[in-house]
């Protein structure tokens, strides 16, 4: 088994990520390895050609992004009491570069991410990032299905 050092958990700010923090969690402690959680976000609404007037639906996806950050903030903090070394970051920008360059930067050495069938809303919201992380990520992944 490799001996991870610097662990990151990609959150897209949706019910399926709080899985793979939990499990990012419970690696981060059995290899006494740093967490990173990776905040991307990622504006749907200033998309080139996006022009509908949807102002509730962005009010929406801002309050969605903000309820579940809070949500994985607070379990994070009750690890960190606990001694656990965790690093929240956030980063506004296209999900896969974000991803990529944090990668880079933090020496992440295994990469968590969730893997759950996309729908269309959220498809629009995120894009297709995973697809793209899986074939350009320089070190090893774990996807995480959240079962029904």
């Amino acid at each position: 088994m490799n001996e991870y050092r610097n662990i990151m958990v990609v959150s897209r700010s949706t019910r399926q990520c709080r899985k793979a923090v939990k499990i990012g969690i419970s690696l981060a402690k059995a290899h006494g390895a740093r967490l990173t959680i990776l905040h991307v976000i990622h504006d749907p609404f200033s998309l080139e050609g996006w022009n509908l007037p949807v102002p509730s639906l962005e009010a929406e996806y801002r309050k969605m992004v903000d309820d579940i950050r809070k949500q994985i903030h607070r379990l994070v903090a009750a690890e960190e009491e606990l001694g656990l070394e965790v690093q929240e970051l956030i980063r506004e920008g296209v999900p896969q570069k974000e991803i990529l360059q944090a990668v880079e930067e933090e020496n992440i050495d295994l990469v968590l991410l969730t893997a759950h069938d996309e729908g269309r809303l959220e498809h629009i919201m995120f894009g297709r990032t995973t697809d793209e992380i899986v074939r350009r990520l320089p070190t090893d992944l774990l996807l995480v299905k959240e079962t029904r």
